[in-house]
Formats: structure tokens, C-alpha cells, sequence
């Protein structure tokens, strides 16, 4: 739901007095619904997969929502699940991740489809983060896409209905992702 009265920066949005989650993109401030448990269980093990992958291997780190990435002044996102390697580290400040993260996943819900398959993803893309997961959760699929001249290619599909049980990561070299782990849940 847009909630929309002038360009907003992020310098306002840290001054927004209530607990709810908000986004900026091209300026217009966007509240974030709540997720739901599903939404939350799927998060949990991929982020749980992703970070056990990355701290074993020494790579960088990994943060999950809510945290703010500042892409510029007008444009502030709360991505799902965010990767930044170690060499990139000078980007996560005190408040906020200020630049492009090397990879960024968003879990999509039927309320955030068109906000997280061409609003964000178009951001991402024209701020350079190199890699791009969408998940989606009710057809337990996950598209992996990475930034090549610029542009976003599908670099693997995984969808656990049509038997393609795994998705491999470009930016994290030999991490592989059990898709029956994040989506099956007892």
C-alpha cells in the first residue's frame, strides 16, 4: 500500500516513528506487509543453508530481513536473505548494508509479486547486484539469476513438482541448495 505524499529519501524514512516495515523505491514509500510462518520457515532454512555454506568457507556474511539496503538516497529495500563477501565488507555500515550486496534472494508472496519480479529485481539489476534468487514458495520453484553485461539471465531453475530438486549459486562457488530442504517442512 503506497503511502505517498512527496519524494521520499532515506534520511526521512529513519525518521519514521512506528514498528512497521517499509521500503523506498524511486522514492515512494511502501509499506511492507508481515510474512507469513511459511514465508518465514522457507526463509529461515535457506538463509540457515546459505550461512552455514558461507561461514565454513569464510566468505563473507549473510543477513535476513528486516535489515535496509541503501542503494541510493531514494531507493531503500528490505531484501529477504542478503549476501556480502568479505572483500565487500566495507559496505555494511552500522544502520544499514550501503551499496549493492552481492546477492540478494526475495521470497516471493502473491502480495509482493509485482514488487519483487520488476520493481526490485529491475533495482537490483541496475545497481549491480550480481546475483538474484526469486522464491516461490506455493510452487516450491527458485530461479537463480546472475547480472551478465548488465542484465539479469536465468542461470539455473529449481522446482521440487517437476523434479529439479537443487539450485546452484554463481557468486557462492560450489554451494548447492536441497530445494526439499527449504520447502518441506515435517
Amino acid at each position: 500500500m503506497p503511502v505517498k505524499e512527496k519524494l521520499w529519501t532515506y534520511e526521512d524514512y529513519l525518521k519514521l516513528e512506528d514498528d512497521k516495515r517499509y521500503e523506498i523505491i524511486e522514492g515512494e514509500l511502501l509499506m511492507a506487509p508481515a510474512p507469513v510462518p511459511y514465508h518465514q520457515a522457507v526463509s529461515r532454512n535457506i538463509e540457515f543453508a546459505m550461512w552455514s555454506y558461507v561461514r565454513k568457507k569464510k566468505l563473507g556474511v549473510v543477513y535476513d530481513a528486516p535489515i535496509d539496503v541503501v542503494l541510493d538516497e531514494h531507493n531503500v529495500l528490505q531484501p529477504d536473505i542478503v549476501f556480502v563477501s568479505k572483500e565487500r565488507k566495507g559496505i555494511v555500515g552500522k544502520k544499514a548494508i550501503e551499496g549493492a550486496p552481492d546477492l540478494v534472494v526475495e521470497i516471493v508472496s502473491p502480495s509482493s509479486l509485482g514488487r519483487d519480479t520488476v520493481l526490485k529485481k529491475s533495482l537490483y539489476e541496475r545497481f549491480g547486484v550480481k546475483e538474484f534468487w526469486l522464491v516461490y514458495p506455493e510452487m516450491k520453484c527458485v530461479e537463480v539469476l546472475v547480472l551478465e553485461e548488465g542484465r539479469y539471465k536465468i542461470h539455473e531453475e529449481g522446482c521440487l513438482e517437476e523434479g529439479k530438486g537443487s539450485v546452484s549459486s554463481k557468486v557462492l562457488k560450489g554451494f548447492k541448495l536441497d530445494l526439499r530442504e527449504v520447502f518441506e517442512l515435517g
